[in-house]
């Protein structure tokens, strides 16, 4: 079994939340977004190090009021930057020597069921780099600036496209070589992918939503009960995702 570090940034804006604090305070069932997505990783195994990653601005009330649960966690802080990649950078330069793979995944992505981790984290073991996906099915519309159908997109050129989520998880040496390019990407796998790199697709879940809006948020408190246990399959459950 790999040890695995795993970081977690949270310190976007959250603009499109519309709220006055950072979306990761927004509590489901009681309980603060970003804590839910921690207590996912930092209680495995095969996890040696979690690695939060928060915005300048939220440092003194993360210390204030979750200070005692992070550290009762053996949580680890780290501040973030002005990006996405700069905050994962940030957290790069602390990640233990332990750690063997490197796992990126989104503080906004609260609900990532067990099964889940298991299944990328074996993958990245065994290729070096894997991430959670979702294949994208329907009909795609385009939208002029009025919120019309300025074009429908034909069916065919949405074969073999994913939409990716997180966890990403890469062998420790291939993050960190992608990471020293000094690019910045939305997110870790298209870095890595820039090295020649090969990146294994991991089956995901429509239910590891990335919360963006309020309407997420409902849809990520909605879930809370229905996620696989870690004995239970994923594919048995009436939310999965159809990949046929």
């Amino acid at each position: 079994m790999a040890k695995v570090s795993v970081i977690i940034p949270g310190a976007g804006s959250g603009i499109r939340f519309g709220d006055k604090q950072n979306k990761v305070f927004a509590k489901i069932a009681g309980k603060a977004m970003f804590l839910r997505t921690l207590e996912a990783f930092a209680t495995r195994d095969d996890v040696c190090q979690t690695i939060f990653v928060a915005s300048p601005a939220d440092m003194e009330e993360i210390k204030e009021n979750f200070g005692g649960h992070l550290g009762f966690m053996g949580i680890s802080l780290v501040e973030g930057g002005l990006t996405r990649s700069q905050s994962v950078r940030n957290a790069l330069a602390e990640v233990s020597e332990e750690a063997e793979l490197i796992c990126v995944h989104d503080a906004a992505r609260p609900y990532v069921a067990q099964t889940w981790i298991d299944s990328v984290f074996a993958e990245a073991e065994k290729s070096g780099a894997a991430l959670l996906a979702v294949p994208i099915h329907g009909t795609i519309k385009r939208a002029d600036d009025k919120q019309s159908v300025a074009e429908t997109l034909p069916r065919e050129n949405f074969q073999g496209l994913w939409e990716a989520q997180t966890p990403q998880v890469f062998r420790r040496d291939i993050l960190m070589r992608a990471y020293e390019t000094g690019q910045d990407a939305t997110d870790d796998a298209a870095l890595v992918e820039a090295l020649g790199q090969q990146v294994k697709l991991v089956p995901g879940d429509l239910r590891n939503v990335k919360v963006t809006t309020r309407k997420d948020l409902d849809f990520a408190s909605a879930v809370l009960n229905t996620l696989p246990k870690p004995h239970e399959s994923r594919l048995a459950h009436p939310f999965r995702e159809d990949l046929g």
